[in-house]
């Protein structure tokens, strides 16, 4: 059998479990995607081409002498803690450990991915959850970050969970579910720990694709669960805590990536509040974390804002 086939057998499965309205138009908006950049490479280097742009940013980067510095600080990784309070928490999850990993774009460079890997060796954790963006592009093949998550899905622990961002691909679910890690798509599971539980739920892509559905995410959410939401963006965050979500964990904004002194985002690249597109936040009983994530995209550097990887420690209260 060759991949064609192992793909469109892997595609029909994800079918039956997604929903062909889901499936369709996560792959239809991918195939606009890649042909709208393709247009645009072609094109003549021009202020109208976003892939120019990022090149004349390199290359002024490059000429200043701040790019060097700047993929310093993208190799820099850092290890944050987060103590969270829930007041729905069941008993025997106090203390509970989720090591949390957003916008890896771990395809970037092998220097990166050997940095990434020393950062989460060794970290003590119960679960890992990856709130996406896996592919350093939003395009092309995804073969690379499937190989390059291989090496790192050993230092993850027994149990990881993960949702799509607006990087990725649908057609990564396959072989990241090979590897056991599980893609949430607009699904949820339940965690379980010496007689309580507590529900983790994952929605797709509500950045681009825009492929999130709460109605199923929160299908299984019962009155008294304390429950987890794994969202790229923290953009639909509203509506979790209307949902009745405990806990939002969110990526994509990368707190900016080049910020003025001071951590301050010149742009985040969400339609979020500034006030959710980095660390801790809180809307109505809903607690929230935003990662700043542990890659970089478009342009490999960072300034006033460090890539994280978070140990977030649950606690009842």
């Amino acid at each position: 059998m060759d991949s064609s086939e192992h793909e469109r057998m892997d595609l029909a499965a994800l079918e039956a479990r997604v929903g062909r309205a889901h499936l369709r138009q996560r792959l239809s908006i991918e195939a606009e995607l890649e042909a709208r950049v393709i247009r645009r490479r072609t094109r003549s280097f021009g202020l109208g081409n976003l892939y120019s742009l990022n090149a004349l940013v390199r290359i002024g980067l490059l000429l200043t002498g701040m790019h060097g510095r700047g993929l310093r600080n993208v190799l820099n990784i850092q290890l944050r803690n987060n103590e969270v309070r829930l007041t729905r928490l069941p008993p025997a999850f106090e203390g509970f450990r989720l090591l949390h990993l957003s916008d890896l774009h771990i395809d970037m460079s092998e220097a990166h991915l050997e940095h990434l890997v020393e950062t989460v060796r060794g970290v003590a954790h119960d679960i890992c959850v990856l709130t996406g963006d896996f592919r350093f592009r939003n395009f092309g093949p995804y073969g690379p970050t499937l190989d390059a998550l291989a090496l790192l899905r050993p230092h993850l622990g027994e149990s990881a969970y993960a949702v799509l961002g607006n990087h990725d691909t649908v057609r990564l679910v396959p072989g990241m579910e090979a590897m056991g890690i599980s893609v949430l798509m607009n699904e949820s599971v339940r965690i379980e720990r010496d007689g309580d539980s507590l529900m983790l739920a994952g929605i797709d892509d509500a950045h681009y694709f825009r492929t999130h559905n709460f109605h199923k995410a929160a299908a299984d959410l019962a009155p008294d669960d304390c429950a987890i939401l794994l969202s790229h963006t923290p953009e639909p965050y509203r509506l979790a805590a209307h949902a009745d979500f405990s806990l939002m964990l969110s990526g994509h904004t990368h707190g900016g990536q080049i910020c003025l002194p001071g951590g301050i985002p010149i742009i985040t690249g969400s339609q979020a509040p500034r006030a959710t597109v980095r660390g801790a936040w809180q809307h109505r009983g809903m607690v929230g974390y935003t990662s700043v994530g542990c890659g970089s995209s478009m342009v490999d550097v960072r300034f006033n804002c460090l890539p994280e990887v978070t140990l977030h420690r649950l606690h009842r209260g």
